[in-house]
């Protein structure tokens, strides 16, 4: 297990981490019984902008 192993390893494997990663992003905010909670999310900044 020397350098080269790791820079390998990484360069395949870390592109298919990235890649699941992106994609479980996407699933998470398109999930639908999350919807509700980023309704109120983008609501509640447009409530409390005149206040400090």
């Amino acid at each position: 297990m020397d350098h080269e192993f790791w820079v390998v390893f990484s360069k395949s494997w870390g592109l298919f981490y990235l890649i699941a990663m992106a994609v479980a992003v996407v699933i998470y905010a398109f999930w639908p019984s999350n919807r509700r909670r980023f309704d109120k999310a983008k609501h509640s900044v447009l409530e409390r902008e005149d206040e400090p």
